[in-house]
């Protein structure tokens, strides 16, 4: 998430004046290859026995105004441009979607995603945490934004058994490099395993070793570009902590990346690039990222890319039996009742249910729990929402090779073109 994050409008008046709300409704959406139709399936992942499903989910922020109506919030004290207190973001969420009575329980955050995550029993979850955890006050003075959230709120995370957050994002040092630290620290206690940020450069580019029982590890790496938002101070040293960030993404920064991957790699392990890249809003995908994300697959030997950073969802491909979500939207944030960009659906993000073949790490199986974000809560889609994916993904999916249909289940399926590069 970028600076656009903040409110728009000449007025806070005018936007506390902004609602909306919307139905739910539980649906999913499953991605299937064309090749083998045998392997058809109307939901949920595949249950081979030589697979293993990764839960992956876009920005989740858990700061700002949802720190505020957990049991322990930090102070609300704001520097932003229009807002000065957390709680108004509450104020602007209850005026959208009706009450919400706080403090709310830990879990309250995740609504039925809890419930979905146990039926389908995916073997890892993974996120990208754009919060700072952290009491700290020294706020960045050059940005505009900043998320924090107390690190007495963690049980929010452990409450969705989270696995692993990606923490290379243009949020995680907004309370300063004290507020890495905590945030470090505060993770490190709740036993989820992080990457993309650390106290030194080695730290910050090292990946998280995510064990299966009878199905081997599978490597994280987390790393951001600037072109999200992120101050080029950010980026860690040797003495300097920071988070792992790319100066470029060129054919250098491939080279360096498969040697770092090569370094740590067992057989049979999978690798996942999970990287922060691209501003908030726009459905175009830059060459240099299809670039970039082919020659990781190609040539790093990257089994799948883990890409957010826009507010929305953006085009999905697979290349070489790979998947590459580009942008995987906003799982959870506290926008709801900001207006400005309502054309682009920040509001619907998603649950991306991906089953790799063990030892190829080739895609055989993507379901997409669509979710709605309400009263600071992750809640069931509609089927009118349902089908407004299925329109955006298909449009943008296109010039990808992917197109997904509606199926009588209220599924959608995926039929995928293989692109070997280019």
């Amino acid at each position: 998430m970028g600076e656009k994050s903040q409110p728009l409008g000449t007025s806070r008046r005018q936007l506390l004046l902004s609602l909306g709300a919307c139905l739910t409704l539980k649906s999913a959406l499953v991605f299937l290859p064309t090749k083998d139709r045998r392997t058809t399936r109307t939901e949920g992942p595949s249950n081979r026995a030589n697979c293993l499903t990764l839960s992956l989910c876009g920005d989740v922020m858990t700061g700002r105004g949802i720190d505020q109506v957990l049991p322990h919030p930090s102070d609300p004290l704001l520097h932003e441009p229009y807002m000065t207190d957390a709680r108004e973001y509450v104020e602007l969420a209850q005026r959208a979607g009706g009450s919400i009575q706080f403090p709310v329980a830990f879990s309250y955050i995740w609504g039925d995603a809890l419930e979905q995550w146990e039926r389908v029993a995916p073997d890892l979850r993974l996120i990208n945490l754009e919060t700072s955890i952290t009491q700290s006050n020294d706020y960045w003075l050059q940005k505009s934004v900043h998320y924090r959230m107390n690190p007495e709120n963690v049980p929010c995370l452990t409450a969705a058994k989270l696995d692993c957050c990606s923490l290379a994002n243009n949020h995680v040092l907004d309370w300063g490099y004290a507020g890495l630290r905590e945030t470090l620290f505060s993770l490190k206690r709740a036993k989820i395993k992080t990457a993309g940020a650390g106290l030194t450069q080695r730290e910050a580019e090292a990946p998280a070793a995510l064990s299966v029982e009878g199905k081997g590890r599978v490597l994280v790496f987390s790393m951001a570009t600037t072109t999200s938002g992120i101050p080029i101070s950010w980026g860690a040293s040797s003495d300097k902590p920071g988070i792992n960030l790319l100066q470029d993404l060129g054919a250098a920064t491939v080279r360096r990346l498969a040697r770092q991957i090569q370094r740590v790699k067992r057989p049979g392990d999978l690798v996942v690039v999970s990287i922060h890249w691209g501003g908030n809003w726009g459905y175009e995908i830059p060459h240099t990222h299809t670039e970039f994300a082919h020659q990781l697959i190609e040539e790093a030997g990257v089994d799948l890319i883990h890409g957010h950073s826009s507010h929305h969802v953006l085009g999905i491909e697979v290349a070489r039996g790979k998947l590459i979500l580009y942008g995987c939207g906003d799982f959870l944030d506290d926008y709801e009742g900001v207006s400005g960009y309502e054309a682009y659906r920040d509001d619907l993000g998603s649950i991306y249910l991906a089953t790799l073949e063990l030892g190829t790490g080739k895609l055989l199986c993507l379901s997409i729990i669509p979710k709605q974000i309400k009263r600071f809560r992750v809640n069931r889609a509609s089927l009118p929402d349902l089908r407004w994916l299925q329109d955006t993904l298909n449009r943008e999916g296109e010039r990808l090779g992917t197109q997904v249909e509606l199926t009588p289940e209220h599924n959608l399926t995926l039929r995928w073109e293989e692109f070997f590069g280019g």
